[in-house]
């Protein structure tokens, strides 16, 4: 009997009640941007975050003197001073504070599966820390994607299939469905440039035409954080644990191009002044170069 976990993807929040009995464990995932925005409020410090599906329950929380934002087809709700953009939620005075916050798509599927055992956000920005986190619960788990208004879209299914993909490569999981095997090979295809892959893509072009590039980009930009949030009572919090431990294979030669190349430019791929960690490869790397090692199970190149 095979005991291994299953791994699987659900495309559209419409299609989730087909998923919902059978995982433990659900990954919202809405790249551009709600789940970025989250996963970028963690990093910056805020405290929680309560996502509701609802523009009136949005306001309602702002008339009772809650910071809020709104979002809708990716532009902010008049009466709001912000929306969904990861870089809003950089400021200084939304550090430690509790925020409210509803979105086209994001908000949809947490609420749609807010019943679920253990609900987590996923994006590109905790990506690597995610997969690690995912393999060591040792529970079925669903990559669920926003899609734009229950509608098929690129960015949340390449994203789910970076996850389907690692922790198949583990021999932990497997997948049954064609939903994750299609997410598996579109991520496949797209590893090696997000950006130009994802150039045509009908929500990329959206945005761009608001002119939120930067957005894009930084959207688009994998493991910037090693943030988790985790919906509990509603509300969306950092997950307390330790930090994985992440080692760089012993045999990993460095292949650099631009070795004292160490800043952040929205959008681009950037490190701090220590090694950070790029893609799924779980090796270190700075901005501008990647570390040759054997895959775990794929490689990654920087994407600057």
């Amino acid at each position: 009997m095979d005991t291994r976990k299953h791994v699987e993807v659900c495309f559209t929040p419409g299609e989730y009640t087909y998923y919902k009995d059978e995982f433990e464990i659900v990954v919202v995932i809405d790249v551009l941007r709600a789940t970025s925005a989250i996963c970028a409020a963690f990093d910056n410090g805020i405290n929680s975050i309560i996502p509701v599906p609802t523009v009136e329950e949005a306001w309602a929380y702002k008339q009772k003197g809650y910071l809020a934002g709104a979002e809708r087809k990716g532009q902010i709700v008049e009466g709001f001073d912000f929306g969904n953009s990861p870089f809003s939620y950089m400021r200084e005075d939304f550090k430690g504070k509790d925020v409210v916050l509803t979105t086209t798509n994001g908000t949809k599927s947490l609420d749609v599966a807010k019943d679920a055992e253990t609900v987590v956000v996923g994006a590109f920005l905790n990506l690597d820390f995610l997969c690690k986190w995912l393999e060591k619960q040792d529970k079925n788990v669903l990559c669920l994607c926003s899609g734009w208004q229950d509608k098929f879209n690129l960015e949340d299914t390449i994203c789910a299939g970076a996850i389907c993909q690692y922790l198949i490569g583990t021999g932990k999981y497997i997948s049954d469905e064609d939903s994750s095997i299609a997410a598996k090979y579109l991520y496949l295809s797209a590893k090696d440039n997000y950006l130009g892959y994802l150039k045509s893509s009908s929500h990329r072009r959206r945005l761009k035409n608001l002119n939120l590039n930067e957005d894009i980009k930084y959207c688009l930009t994998p493991n910037q954080t090693e943030v988790i949030p985790i919906l509990k009572d509603g509300k969306l919090i950092k997950l307390q644990e330790a930090k994985a431990h992440f080692r760089p294979h012993p045999n990993g030669a460095a292949l650099c191009s631009q070795p004292n190349q160490a800043k952040f430019t929205m959008g681009l791929c950037w490190a701090r002044a220590h090694q950070r960690i790029c893609s799924l490869s779980l090796t270190p790397r700075i901005a501008g170069c990647f570390y040759a090692a054997p895959p775990l199970p794929h490689q990654s190149i920087c994407c600057s």
